[in-house]
């Protein structure tokens, strides 16, 4: 692992404490509440499916971590 990388893989896991899991948070109970008026209202589909990839985000953030990726 280069010294890069391993820059790169601490600001990731700043980024993972500090924002994601916060955002996630937020996003996760919005998507509880909404996702069962999409039986009703199909057009909320869209909704959820971005909020269900926001509190994905951790998960995207400790794979950049562990690959020391950039912010490419």
């Amino acid at each position: 692992m280069k010294m890069g990388n391993v820059i790169f893989s601490i600001i990731w896991l700043l980024v993972l404490i500090f924002v994601s899991f916060w955002i996630a948070g937020i996003a996760a109970g919005f998507y509880i509440i909404i996702l069962p008026f999409t039986v009703c209202i199909e057009a909320l589909s869209g909704l959820t499916d971005f909020l269900l990839s926001v509190v994905q985000f951790p998960k995207y953030c400790a794979q950049a971590m562990v690959d020391g990726k950039g912010f490419d």
